[in-house]
Protein backbone atom coordinates (compact mmCIF):
# COMPACT_ATOMS: atom_id res chain seq x y z
CA UNK A 1 0.00 0.00 0.00
CA UNK A 2 0.84 3.75 -0.22
CA UNK A 3 0.85 5.71 3.11
CA UNK A 4 0.04 9.65 2.32
CA UNK A 5 -0.45 12.58 4.69
CA UNK A 6 -1.73 16.37 4.43
CA UNK A 7 1.76 17.39 3.48
CA UNK A 8 4.26 19.02 0.99
CA UNK A 9 3.63 17.39 -2.39
CA UNK A 10 5.97 14.67 -4.17
CA UNK A 11 6.06 15.05 -7.32
CA UNK A 12 7.53 13.16 -10.62
CA UNK A 13 8.10 14.91 -13.78
CA UNK A 14 9.04 13.04 -17.39
CA UNK A 15 12.13 13.93 -17.84
CA UNK A 16 11.96 13.91 -22.41
CA UNK A 17 8.88 15.94 -21.87
CA UNK A 18 9.35 18.37 -18.28
CA UNK A 19 6.21 19.76 -18.63
CA UNK A 20 4.09 16.32 -17.92
CA UNK A 21 3.13 15.55 -14.31
CA UNK A 22 3.70 12.05 -14.06
CA UNK A 23 3.03 11.37 -10.86
CA UNK A 24 2.33 13.18 -7.18
CA UNK A 25 2.01 12.77 -3.61
CA UNK A 26 1.68 14.16 -0.55
CA UNK A 27 5.26 13.66 1.87
CA UNK A 28 4.66 11.49 4.89
CA UNK A 29 5.60 12.86 7.78
CA UNK A 30 7.88 10.75 10.57
CA UNK A 31 4.98 10.53 12.60
CA UNK A 32 3.33 8.85 10.40
CA UNK A 33 5.98 6.76 9.40
CA UNK A 34 6.12 5.38 12.85
CA UNK A 35 2.43 4.13 12.75
CA UNK A 36 3.08 2.57 9.63
CA UNK A 37 5.74 0.54 11.41
CA UNK A 38 3.78 -0.49 13.61
CA UNK A 39 0.97 -1.98 11.16
CA UNK A 40 3.54 -3.59 9.43
CA UNK A 41 4.79 -5.23 12.39
CA UNK A 42 2.06 -6.47 13.00
CA UNK A 43 1.54 -8.01 9.81
CA UNK A 44 4.83 -9.62 9.60
CA UNK A 45 3.93 -11.60 12.50
CA UNK A 46 1.45 -13.45 10.63
CA UNK A 47 3.21 -13.21 7.09
CA UNK A 48 6.06 -15.71 9.20
CA UNK A 49 3.28 -17.51 10.73
CA UNK A 50 1.97 -18.76 7.20
CA UNK A 51 4.71 -20.40 6.66
CA UNK A 52 7.23 -20.78 3.56
CA UNK A 53 4.74 -21.95 0.98
CA UNK A 54 2.71 -19.17 1.63
CA UNK A 55 5.38 -16.64 1.03
CA UNK A 56 6.38 -18.64 -1.68
CA UNK A 57 2.89 -18.39 -3.66
CA UNK A 58 2.68 -14.70 -2.70
CA UNK A 59 5.85 -13.58 -4.57
CA UNK A 60 5.53 -16.07 -7.41
CA UNK A 61 2.28 -14.93 -7.97
CA UNK A 62 3.45 -11.15 -7.59
CA UNK A 63 5.83 -12.43 -10.79
CA UNK A 64 3.18 -13.51 -12.81
CA UNK A 65 0.91 -10.39 -12.34
CA UNK A 66 4.30 -7.97 -13.39
CA UNK A 67 4.92 -10.37 -16.19
CA UNK A 68 1.40 -9.66 -17.21
CA UNK A 69 1.33 -5.96 -16.79
CA UNK A 70 5.10 -5.60 -18.20
CA UNK A 71 4.20 -3.17 -20.91
CA UNK A 72 2.86 -1.03 -18.91
CA UNK A 73 5.47 -0.98 -16.47
CA UNK A 74 7.88 -0.01 -18.70
CA UNK A 75 6.36 2.84 -20.15
CA UNK A 76 5.93 4.05 -16.80
CA UNK A 77 10.14 3.43 -16.36
CA UNK A 78 10.20 5.10 -19.58
CA UNK A 79 8.05 8.39 -19.04
CA UNK A 80 8.97 8.76 -15.42
CA UNK A 81 12.45 8.28 -15.01
CA UNK A 82 13.84 8.74 -19.18
CA UNK A 83 15.22 5.02 -19.23
CA UNK A 84 15.28 3.91 -22.78
CA UNK A 85 12.54 1.73 -23.44
CA UNK A 86 14.64 -1.45 -24.85
CA UNK A 87 16.46 -1.17 -21.22
CA UNK A 88 13.17 -0.34 -19.39
CA UNK A 89 11.89 -3.82 -20.74
CA UNK A 90 14.67 -5.05 -19.53
CA UNK A 91 15.03 -4.13 -16.01
CA UNK A 92 10.94 -5.19 -16.11
CA UNK A 93 12.14 -8.66 -17.15
CA UNK A 94 14.68 -8.87 -14.64
CA UNK A 95 12.07 -7.69 -11.97
CA UNK A 96 10.22 -10.70 -12.91
CA UNK A 97 13.30 -12.95 -12.12
CA UNK A 98 14.16 -11.45 -8.63
CA UNK A 99 10.34 -12.25 -7.48
CA UNK A 100 10.79 -15.95 -9.14
CA UNK A 101 14.06 -16.17 -7.60
CA UNK A 102 13.15 -15.39 -4.29
CA UNK A 103 9.78 -17.20 -4.27
CA UNK A 104 11.78 -20.22 -4.22
CA UNK A 105 14.80 -18.79 -1.61
CA UNK A 106 11.98 -19.38 1.05
CA UNK A 107 12.75 -23.40 0.76
CA UNK A 108 16.43 -22.99 0.90
CA UNK A 109 18.04 -24.05 4.66
CA UNK A 110 17.54 -21.79 7.30
CA UNK A 111 20.64 -23.00 9.48
CA UNK A 112 22.30 -25.75 10.38
CA UNK A 113 22.65 -28.84 12.95
CA UNK A 114 26.14 -30.27 15.05
CA UNK A 115 27.28 -32.54 17.22
CA UNK A 116 27.62 -31.20 20.88
CA UNK A 117 31.66 -31.08 21.71
CA UNK A 118 30.68 -33.83 24.27
CA UNK A 119 27.78 -35.92 25.13
CA UNK A 120 24.14 -36.44 23.93
CA UNK A 121 22.39 -33.96 22.50
CA UNK A 122 22.19 -31.52 19.51
CA UNK A 123 23.36 -28.01 18.95
CA UNK A 124 21.46 -26.41 16.03
CA UNK A 125 21.68 -22.51 14.08
CA UNK A 126 18.69 -21.35 12.57
CA UNK A 127 17.99 -17.68 10.86
CA UNK A 128 15.25 -15.45 11.73
CA UNK A 129 13.84 -12.76 10.13
CA UNK A 130 14.44 -9.01 11.77
CA UNK A 131 10.96 -8.23 11.56
CA UNK A 132 11.23 -5.00 9.80
CA UNK A 133 13.25 -3.99 6.97
CA UNK A 134 13.36 -0.13 5.76
CA UNK A 135 14.37 0.15 2.10
CA UNK A 136 15.48 3.47 0.54
CA UNK A 137 15.91 3.23 -2.80
CA UNK A 138 16.82 5.53 -6.27
CA UNK A 139 15.45 5.96 -9.10
CA UNK A 140 17.90 5.14 -11.75
CA UNK A 141 16.33 1.49 -11.48
CA UNK A 142 12.22 2.30 -10.36
CA UNK A 143 11.79 -1.11 -10.22
CA UNK A 144 14.73 -3.77 -9.85
CA UNK A 145 16.40 -1.88 -6.94
CA UNK A 146 13.29 -2.07 -4.83
CA UNK A 147 12.53 -5.43 -5.83
CA UNK A 148 15.81 -6.92 -5.12
CA UNK A 149 15.75 -5.65 -1.65
CA UNK A 150 12.25 -6.58 -0.74
CA UNK A 151 11.93 -9.60 -2.55
CA UNK A 152 14.53 -10.95 0.17
CA UNK A 153 13.29 -9.54 2.83
CA UNK A 154 9.62 -10.61 2.16
CA UNK A 155 11.14 -14.03 1.30
CA UNK A 156 12.85 -14.66 4.55
CA UNK A 157 9.38 -13.40 6.55
CA UNK A 158 10.09 -9.47 6.84
CA UNK A 159 7.09 -6.74 6.11
CA UNK A 160 9.13 -3.88 4.62
CA UNK A 161 8.64 -0.17 4.58
CA UNK A 162 10.12 1.83 0.85
CA UNK A 163 10.73 5.44 0.99
CA UNK A 164 11.53 6.08 -3.13
CA UNK A 165 13.57 8.62 -4.62
CA UNK A 166 10.59 11.36 -5.37
CA UNK A 167 12.06 11.30 -9.22
CA UNK A 168 10.49 7.43 -8.96
CA UNK A 169 7.36 8.01 -6.90
CA UNK A 170 4.91 7.01 -9.69
CA UNK A 171 6.97 3.19 -10.57
CA UNK A 172 6.96 2.71 -6.50
CA UNK A 173 3.26 3.48 -6.50
CA UNK A 174 2.35 0.84 -9.02
CA UNK A 175 4.64 -1.29 -7.16
CA UNK A 176 2.55 -1.00 -4.23
CA UNK A 177 -0.62 -1.82 -6.03
CA UNK A 178 0.67 -4.72 -7.28
CA UNK A 179 1.69 -6.57 -4.59
CA UNK A 180 -1.20 -5.12 -2.50
CA UNK A 181 -3.17 -7.71 -4.72
CA UNK A 182 -1.16 -10.64 -3.11
CA UNK A 183 0.31 -9.76 0.02
CA UNK A 184 -1.32 -8.96 3.30
CA UNK A 185 -2.31 -5.81 4.33
CA UNK A 186 -0.17 -3.19 5.40
CA UNK A 187 3.15 -5.82 4.91
CA UNK A 188 4.38 -3.86 2.05
CA UNK A 189 4.26 0.44 2.49
CA UNK A 190 5.58 3.07 0.47
CA UNK A 191 6.41 6.14 2.18
CA UNK A 192 6.33 9.02 -0.40
CA UNK A 193 8.77 12.07 1.71
CA UNK A 194 12.19 13.65 1.33
CA UNK A 195 14.81 13.64 3.94
CA UNK A 196 12.53 13.41 6.99
CA UNK A 197 10.89 10.68 5.58
CA UNK A 198 13.81 8.78 5.12
CA UNK A 199 15.38 9.52 8.02
CA UNK A 200 12.24 8.16 9.81
CA UNK A 201 12.19 4.83 7.69
CA UNK A 202 15.82 4.36 9.57
CA UNK A 203 14.47 5.23 13.23
CA UNK A 204 11.59 2.56 12.92
CA UNK A 205 13.21 -0.56 11.20
CA UNK A 206 15.33 -3.50 12.56
CA UNK A 207 17.66 -3.58 9.37
CA UNK A 208 17.72 -0.97 6.91
CA UNK A 209 18.77 -1.55 3.10
CA UNK A 210 19.79 2.11 1.34
CA UNK A 211 20.89 2.58 -2.58
CA UNK A 212 21.79 6.19 -3.05
CA UNK A 213 24.68 8.68 -3.08
CA UNK A 214 27.45 8.62 -0.81
CA UNK A 215 26.92 11.72 1.09
CA UNK A 216 23.54 10.70 2.13
CA UNK A 217 24.50 6.93 2.53
CA UNK A 218 27.09 7.90 5.24
CA UNK A 219 24.39 9.74 7.24
CA UNK A 220 22.13 6.42 6.98
CA UNK A 221 24.78 4.24 7.94
CA UNK A 222 25.49 6.36 10.94
CA UNK A 223 22.00 6.63 11.96
CA UNK A 224 21.25 2.84 11.87
CA UNK A 225 24.92 1.66 13.28
CA UNK A 226 23.84 4.49 16.08
CA UNK A 227 20.80 2.12 16.58
CA UNK A 228 22.38 -1.02 16.59
CA UNK A 229 20.55 -2.13 13.50
CA UNK A 230 22.65 -3.88 10.42
CA UNK A 231 22.81 -1.73 7.66
CA UNK A 232 23.25 -2.11 4.22
CA UNK A 233 24.46 0.91 2.27
CA UNK A 234 25.65 0.95 -1.78
CA UNK A 235 26.82 4.41 -2.71
CA UNK A 236 28.25 4.62 -6.43
CA UNK A 237 31.43 4.33 -7.96
CA UNK A 238 34.24 5.97 -10.09
CA UNK A 239 34.44 2.60 -12.34
CA UNK A 240 37.18 2.44 -14.59
CA UNK A 241 37.99 0.59 -17.97
CA UNK A 242 41.47 -1.04 -18.66
CA UNK A 243 42.27 -1.48 -21.87
CA UNK A 244 45.41 -3.64 -22.64
CA UNK A 245 47.62 -3.22 -26.21
CA UNK A 246 45.60 -7.06 -27.57
CA UNK A 247 42.23 -5.86 -26.72
CA UNK A 248 39.79 -5.79 -30.01
CA UNK A 249 39.71 -2.16 -30.71
CA UNK A 250 36.27 -2.47 -32.26
CA UNK A 251 34.27 -4.48 -29.85
CA UNK A 252 35.76 -2.75 -26.59
CA UNK A 253 34.91 0.64 -27.91
CA UNK A 254 31.17 -0.42 -28.71
CA UNK A 255 30.87 -2.01 -25.03
CA UNK A 256 32.82 0.69 -23.49
CA UNK A 257 30.54 3.71 -24.83
CA UNK A 258 27.22 1.32 -24.32
CA UNK A 259 29.12 1.44 -20.18
CA UNK A 260 29.19 5.06 -20.04
CA UNK A 261 26.70 6.17 -21.97
CA UNK A 262 23.49 3.86 -22.00
CA UNK A 263 21.15 5.47 -20.22
CA UNK A 264 23.00 9.10 -20.23
CA UNK A 265 25.61 7.42 -17.97
CA UNK A 266 23.27 7.35 -14.98
CA UNK A 267 24.25 3.67 -13.38
CA UNK A 268 26.40 3.50 -10.45
CA UNK A 269 28.15 0.39 -11.85
CA UNK A 270 28.65 3.15 -15.33
CA UNK A 271 32.06 3.45 -17.01
CA UNK A 272 33.84 6.54 -15.79
CA UNK A 273 37.25 6.24 -16.53
CA UNK A 274 38.97 4.73 -19.52
CA UNK A 275 42.22 3.46 -18.85
CA UNK A 276 44.44 2.97 -22.31
CA UNK A 277 47.39 0.86 -21.53
CA UNK A 278 50.09 1.81 -24.55
CA UNK A 279 49.58 3.51 -27.84
CA UNK A 280 46.00 5.15 -27.11
CA UNK A 281 45.67 6.39 -31.15
CA UNK A 282 43.15 3.22 -32.36
CA UNK A 283 41.25 3.04 -29.18
CA UNK A 284 40.89 7.09 -29.78
CA UNK A 285 39.43 6.64 -33.40
CA UNK A 286 37.06 3.54 -32.33
CA UNK A 287 35.31 5.94 -29.02
CA UNK A 288 35.44 8.65 -31.39
CA UNK A 289 33.03 7.07 -34.27
CA UNK A 290 31.28 5.28 -31.59
CA UNK A 291 30.02 8.17 -29.85
CA UNK A 292 29.21 9.85 -32.67
CA UNK A 293 26.98 6.89 -33.88
CA UNK A 294 25.28 6.93 -30.95
CA UNK A 295 21.61 7.16 -30.67
CA UNK A 296 20.43 10.24 -28.99
CA UNK A 297 16.70 11.36 -28.19
CA UNK A 298 13.66 10.26 -26.92
CA UNK A 299 13.71 6.83 -25.15
CA UNK A 300 10.35 5.88 -25.86
CA UNK A 301 11.78 5.31 -28.99
CA UNK A 302 13.36 1.40 -29.61
CA UNK A 303 16.70 2.74 -30.82
CA UNK A 304 17.76 5.40 -28.76
CA UNK A 305 20.80 4.50 -26.44
CA UNK A 306 21.00 7.80 -24.76
CA UNK A 307 17.88 9.44 -23.21
CA UNK A 308 17.99 12.57 -20.99
CA UNK A 309 19.49 12.96 -17.40
CA UNK A 310 16.41 12.57 -14.40
CA UNK A 311 16.37 16.30 -13.75
CA UNK A 312 17.32 19.84 -14.96
CA UNK A 313 19.36 20.08 -11.65
CA UNK A 314 21.00 16.41 -12.86
CA UNK A 315 21.70 18.57 -16.39
CA UNK A 316 23.35 21.27 -14.63
CA UNK A 317 25.56 19.48 -12.56
CA UNK A 318 27.09 17.50 -15.74
CA UNK A 319 27.68 20.52 -17.54
CA UNK A 320 29.26 22.32 -14.35
CA UNK A 321 31.60 19.52 -14.57
CA UNK A 322 32.52 19.59 -18.28
CA UNK A 323 33.59 23.23 -17.28
CA UNK A 324 35.52 22.66 -14.82
CA UNK A 325 37.23 19.77 -16.56
CA UNK A 326 37.97 21.96 -19.43
CA UNK A 327 38.90 25.05 -17.56
CA UNK A 328 41.61 22.74 -15.60
CA UNK A 329 43.22 21.88 -19.12
CA UNK A 330 40.67 18.94 -20.34
CA UNK A 331 39.64 18.56 -23.66
CA UNK A 332 36.62 17.46 -25.32
CA UNK A 333 37.79 14.11 -27.47
CA UNK A 334 34.88 13.76 -28.43
CA UNK A 335 30.90 14.45 -28.24
CA UNK A 336 27.87 12.84 -29.53
CA UNK A 337 25.01 13.52 -30.88
CA UNK A 338 23.04 16.92 -29.36
CA UNK A 339 19.19 16.78 -28.55
CA UNK A 340 17.15 19.83 -29.74
CA UNK A 341 13.98 20.66 -28.19
CA UNK A 342 12.01 19.85 -24.87
CA UNK A 343 13.93 17.67 -22.00
CA UNK A 344 16.88 17.72 -19.63
CA UNK A 345 19.23 16.20 -22.27
CA UNK A 346 23.44 16.05 -21.77
CA UNK A 347 25.33 15.88 -24.81
CA UNK A 348 27.51 12.48 -24.05
CA UNK A 349 31.48 13.26 -23.83
CA UNK A 350 34.64 12.19 -23.68
CA UNK A 351 37.73 14.07 -22.13
CA UNK A 352 41.13 13.58 -22.38
CA UNK A 353 44.22 15.39 -20.84
CA UNK A 354 42.23 15.87 -17.21
CA UNK A 355 44.96 17.00 -15.40
CA UNK A 356 45.61 14.32 -12.29
CA UNK A 357 43.80 14.58 -8.83
CA UNK A 358 41.19 16.93 -10.96
CA UNK A 359 37.28 15.53 -9.77
CA UNK A 360 36.39 14.41 -12.69
CA UNK A 361 39.09 11.78 -12.30
CA UNK A 362 37.85 10.79 -8.84
CA UNK A 363 34.44 11.37 -8.18
CA UNK A 364 31.45 10.29 -9.86
CA UNK A 365 29.75 12.00 -12.60
CA UNK A 366 26.24 11.03 -12.47
CA UNK A 367 25.43 11.24 -16.38
CA UNK A 368 26.61 10.93 -19.94
CA UNK A 369 30.48 11.87 -19.26
CA UNK A 370 33.84 9.70 -19.27
CA UNK A 371 37.54 11.02 -19.06
CA UNK A 372 40.50 8.67 -20.95
CA UNK A 373 43.57 8.48 -19.30
CA UNK A 374 46.71 6.36 -20.59
CA UNK A 375 49.00 4.05 -19.07
CA UNK A 376 52.54 2.96 -20.09
CA UNK A 377 51.72 -0.42 -19.11
CA UNK A 378 49.52 -2.53 -16.73
CA UNK A 379 51.31 -1.86 -13.32
CA UNK A 380 50.26 2.00 -13.67
CA UNK A 381 46.98 1.18 -14.89
CA UNK A 382 46.01 -0.96 -11.96
CA UNK A 383 47.52 2.43 -9.68
CA UNK A 384 45.37 4.64 -11.92
CA UNK A 385 42.23 2.52 -11.63
CA UNK A 386 42.76 2.08 -7.56
CA UNK A 387 43.38 6.02 -7.12
CA UNK A 388 39.78 6.78 -6.36
CA UNK A 389 37.73 6.78 -3.15
CA UNK A 390 35.52 4.06 -4.64
CA UNK A 391 35.66 0.81 -5.87
CA UNK A 392 32.56 -0.26 -7.15
CA UNK A 393 33.23 -2.39 -10.45
CA UNK A 394 36.39 -2.50 -13.04
CA UNK A 395 36.22 -3.91 -16.39
CA UNK A 396 39.70 -5.34 -18.21
CA UNK A 397 39.41 -6.02 -21.91
CA UNK A 398 42.21 -8.15 -22.99
CA UNK A 399 43.13 -11.44 -24.81
CA UNK A 400 45.61 -12.37 -22.47
CA UNK A 401 44.60 -14.72 -18.98
CA UNK A 402 47.68 -14.04 -17.09
CA UNK A 403 46.91 -9.80 -17.93
CA UNK A 404 43.29 -10.32 -16.98
CA UNK A 405 43.84 -12.79 -13.43
CA UNK A 406 46.43 -10.05 -12.49
CA UNK A 407 43.46 -7.36 -12.24
CA UNK A 408 41.42 -9.47 -11.06
CA UNK A 409 43.53 -10.49 -7.97
CA UNK A 410 45.30 -6.64 -7.25
CA UNK A 411 41.96 -4.48 -8.17
CA UNK A 412 40.27 -3.23 -4.92
CA UNK A 413 36.69 -3.25 -6.42
CA UNK A 414 33.90 -5.70 -5.67
CA UNK A 415 32.91 -6.83 -9.04
CA UNK A 416 35.45 -7.53 -12.02
CA UNK A 417 34.23 -7.97 -15.44
CA UNK A 418 37.01 -9.47 -18.00
CA UNK A 419 36.23 -8.78 -21.64
CA UNK A 420 32.53 -7.53 -20.32
CA UNK A 421 30.90 -3.86 -19.63
CA UNK A 422 30.92 -2.33 -16.10
CA UNK A 423 27.44 -2.74 -16.45
CA UNK A 424 25.00 -4.97 -15.77
CA UNK A 425 25.26 -7.31 -12.74
CA UNK A 426 23.59 -10.76 -12.19
CA UNK A 427 20.74 -11.05 -9.40
CA UNK A 428 21.66 -14.22 -7.90
CA UNK A 429 24.98 -13.64 -7.64
CA UNK A 430 26.42 -10.87 -4.35
CA UNK A 431 26.15 -7.27 -5.02
CA UNK A 432 28.45 -4.70 -3.62
CA UNK A 433 31.88 -2.57 -3.52
CA UNK A 434 34.61 -1.65 -1.78
CA UNK A 435 35.85 1.39 0.00
CA UNK A 436 33.41 4.32 -0.30
CA UNK A 437 30.98 2.16 -2.78
CA UNK A 438 29.46 0.07 -0.01
CA UNK A 439 29.03 -0.76 3.50
CA UNK A 440 28.00 -3.47 4.97
CA UNK A 441 27.32 -6.85 3.41
CA UNK A 442 26.83 -8.05 0.08
CA UNK A 443 23.20 -7.25 -1.82
CA UNK A 444 21.18 -10.25 -3.96
CA UNK A 445 21.77 -13.88 -4.55
CA UNK A 446 21.82 -15.47 -0.90
CA UNK A 447 23.43 -12.64 0.55
CA UNK A 448 20.44 -10.73 0.44
CA UNK A 449 18.33 -13.32 2.44
CA UNK A 450 21.76 -13.83 5.25
CA UNK A 451 21.18 -10.28 5.56
CA UNK A 452 17.95 -9.92 6.24
CA UNK A 453 17.79 -12.43 8.65
CA UNK A 454 19.43 -13.34 11.96
CA UNK A 455 21.69 -16.10 13.31
CA UNK A 456 20.18 -17.80 16.36
CA UNK A 457 22.27 -20.55 17.85
CA UNK A 458 20.36 -23.05 19.65
CA UNK A 459 21.83 -25.98 22.08
CA UNK A 460 19.18 -28.55 22.70
CA UNK A 461 20.20 -31.55 25.63
CA UNK A 462 18.26 -33.97 27.13
CA UNK A 463 16.15 -33.11 30.04
CA UNK A 464 17.78 -36.23 31.67
CA UNK A 465 20.74 -36.48 30.74
CA UNK A 466 21.77 -39.12 32.96
CA UNK A 467 18.80 -41.48 31.83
Amino acid sequence: MTITSAASLVRSHNPADPAELVAQAPAVPPADVHRAAERARAAGRGWVAAGASARCAALGAAADRLAASADTFADLIVREVGKPITEACGEVARAVAILRYNAQQVYDPVGSVHEPAAGPGLLLTRRRPYGLAGLITPWNFPLAIPLWKAAPALATGNAVLLKPAPQALGCAQQLAELLDAVLPADLFTVLPGEAGTGAAVVEAAEVVSFTGSTAVGLDVVRAGTARGVPVQAEMGGCNAALVLPDADVRSTAAQLIAAAFGYAGQKCTATRRIIVVGDPDPLREALDAATRALPVGDPADAATVCGPVVTEAARDRVRAALDSATAAGGRVLTSGSAHDGAGWFATPTILEQVPAGHAALREEIFGPVAVLQRAGDLEQAIALARDVPHGLVTSVHTRDLDAALAVVDRIDTGLVKVNAPTTGVDFHLPFGGTKASSHGPREQGRAAADFYTATCTVSLLPANPSG
